[in-house]
């Protein structure tokens, strides 16, 4: 009688033009139903994170910025004086900076370049190779100075960074007074020189890679220059230049 009146009805259905509902039965699970029914299965049986998998999570990545800050870590560690300097860091220089610093350095292997050559000393090419020198000598503080005062700069404008950058002006002035005796004057530019790049590669704020060691290899230079005209006084007769010119 049950399967007369389902069958009955489903004719009634498609007779009139309506949807029919198939009779279920007890217990009669849809496909919906059977989806429903394994999503919540499967996240009931999902395991949750173990200790183990508690250990191999990572942290969070830095911020860029943290990362990038290897040239203030350098500077630092070059402030405390335990960066290492390296002259490939020279590749790095800009060209202007290159020819004139290198142009800089005319004046003073010219002179004890012309005397050697001549095998002659002369006080006045020696005097001015120390007045050239002791202009170095102050521009090198007055570099500090403008290093320092820009915002953002690692060397602030403090008593250590401006006071130093006086000290080689004072220097160069000490060295004009000894017109007299070239060979303390050109003792005291070497003083200003060493003291100088001294003072920028470990007591201070360093510069760029790149001007430290171009700075190192132009002081370098600029020393033994003064120094092999101090030679050439002890080991070569003076001569004046106006006898000369005669």
């Amino acid at each position: 009688m049950i399967r007369f009146a389902s069958v009955r009805r489903l004719f009634s259905g498609l007779l009139k033009g309506r949807c029919v509902q198939p009779i279920r039965a007890p217990g009669y699970l849809t496909e919906s139903h059977l989806q429903f029914h394994t999503h919540s299965s499967s996240a009931l049986k999902r395991p949750g994170p173990t200790s183990t998998d508690r250990l191999t999570v990572r942290p969070a990545n830095w911020p860029a910025s943290r990362l990038c800050h290897g040239g203030s870590r350098g500077t630092a560690e070059r402030a405390d004086g335990k960066g290492n300097l390296s002259l490939r860091a020279l590749t790095q220089a800009p060209k202007p900076a290159i020819y004139l610093g290198v142009s800089g350095l005319i004046p003073f292997v010219s002179a004890p370049a012309f005397m050697a050559a001549t095998q002659s000393f002369y006080p006045e090419l020696a005097f001015a190779q120390m007045v050239y020198g002791a202009c170095v000598v102050s521009f090198l503080g007055g570099a500090r100075w403008g290093f320092a005062i820009p915002a953002g700069s690692p060397a602030q404008p403090d008593w250590m960074n401006l006071g130093n950058s006086v000290v080689p002006s004072l220097l160069a002035w000490l060295a004009l007074l000894c017109r007299d005796n070239v060979v303390e004057g050109a003792l005291v530019v070497v003083m200003g020189l060493c003291l100088s790049l001294h003072c920028d590669l470990i007591l201070l704020p360093g510069y760029p890679p790149w001007f430290e060691a171009m700075r190192t290899v132009l002081t370098l230079v600029a020393t033994f220059s003064l120094v092999a005209t101090l030679i050439i006084k002890k080991f070569c007769s003076e001569k004046k230049m106006e006898t000369q010119n005669k």
